[in-house]
């Protein structure tokens, strides 16, 4: 039932197959640059040193893992834009969707850039910051921002074009800093960060694939299709070196990175309707709750909301004596649950107040959840819960 208008009658399934280049060479160049990178970071001593309280592993591990996504998503958008203007005719050039992906690709740089930074100086989080804020930046020059008119459209108000790009502003860095931030709190095991992006980014593929079947947007429908194939690809090629035990990270550099793609293809879902930016939040779900509980718990137990602590779902979940393998597997069976979720309830017949009150109800259970297994408390030094005697 959920599913049954997946694949729309404007486009045939081929117009999607088409960019399979893009998710090809992504992984191929991910996985020839994560390796260079790991020999580069080993040789100029760029590792991360285990301090026996947050870093836990045993012996320093590469960095500069992020460097080899960015690799991988770097060429398998040029080569999407090389696709997309070998489909366009003459007389369709002007509606490339080459500001988009050139958009992307630059604040892509600037994420990665400042990660890179992150990983070897240790800057403050204000700098960091500065740094998403200019990466979100990119993103509103590039033309990339929510249609909010939408909302008011829903109550018989308008809103002017001008007061939406303004209105557009905030809303654009609030994700930018959201989505970037909650993927680096992620970053704290093996496999984790990367396996569950790779899931919400196949998540927003086959949300990309519905609404380009339904041919939805003519600039948007390609991006969407380009950057999803271009991040799983990139992923797909840096997870083989960070299995359990990690031969390399990902660091800041990958991690907001990551997190700086997964606000753009948000944001690039909210281009008409809200009922697909909807589901594209909803498909982040995992990390959106992990990163509302640890500011929760961190505000409650009056401490620092920006340091760092043990106390995330997955730490909480290894010292209840749950072996790190199966924590990585949970957590992607939680992500997974989300997005079966968001993509069922956004592609279903269900109207979209129905579809976002279930949203809704979905958030709320999963603060109950978390609430009522005491992922809330902080206890002892490493600030998580430890097992009761």
């Amino acid at each position: 039932m959920f599913f049954d208008g997946m694949i729309g009658d404007e486009r045939p399934v081929s117009w999607v197959l088409q960019f399979w280049p893009v998710l090809a060479v992504s992984f191929a160049c991910a996985l020839a640059a994560t390796a260079l990178c790991k020999k580069i970071a080993l040789k100029f001593g760029i590792v991360d040193k285990p301090d026996n309280l947050v870093k836990t592993h045993k012996e320093p591990v590469a960095y500069l893992g992020g460097i080899g996504i960015l690799v991988g998503l770097t060429v398998g958008i040029l080569a999407g834009m090389y696709i997309v203007q070998t489909m366009q005719t003459e007389d369709e050039q002007s509606a490339m969707p080459f500001k988009w992906l050139l958009g992307i690709l630059a604040g892509a740089g600037v994420s990665c850039f400042v990660g890179v930074v992150d990983d070897i100086f240790d800057i403050s989080p204000a700098k960091k910051m500065l740094g998403q804020v200019l990466a979100a930046v990119i993103l509103l020059l590039a033309g990339i921002r929510p249609a909010l008119h939408y909302f008011t459209d829903f109550v018989n108000v308008d809103m002017s074009p001008g007061v939406e790009t303004v209105l557009g502003i905030p809303v654009v860095v609030f994700f930018v800093l959201g989505a970037t931030n909650s993927l680096n709190l992620l970053d704290g095991l093996d496999g984790l960060c990367g396996g569950v992006t790779a899931i919400i980014a196949l998540g927003m593929l086959i949300l990309a694939t519905h609404l380009g079947t339904w041919e939805y947007s003519s600039v948007g429908d390609p991006v969407r299709v380009i950057v999803c194939l271009a991040i799983v690809g990139g992923v797909f090629g840096f997870l083989p070196f960070n299995r359990h035990p990690a031969k390399i990270f990902m660091g800041d550099a990958g991690s907001v990175l990551l997190g700086f793609v997964a606000a753009a293809l948000m944001i690039m879902f909210a281009e008409k309707v809200p009922r697909w930016w909807f589901a594209s939040v909803v498909l982040m779900g995992f990390p959106i709750l992990d990163t509302a509980a640890a500011l929760v718990r961190r505000l409650i137990n009056h401490k620092p909301l920006f340091v760092s602590d043990r106390g995330h779902s997955y730490d909480q979940m290894i010292d209840r004596e749950i072996p790190l393998k199966k924590t990585v597997s949970i957590c992607y069976l939680l992500s997974g649950m989300y997005a079966f979720i968001g993509l069922g309830l956004a592609i279903s017949p269900l109207q979209t107040r129905y579809v976002a009150a279930i949203y809704i109800l979905v958030a709320v259970v999963s603060a109950f959840v978390v609430w009522k297994k005491g992922f809330l408390k902080m206890e002892g030094l490493r600030g998580a819960v430890h097992k009761e005697e």
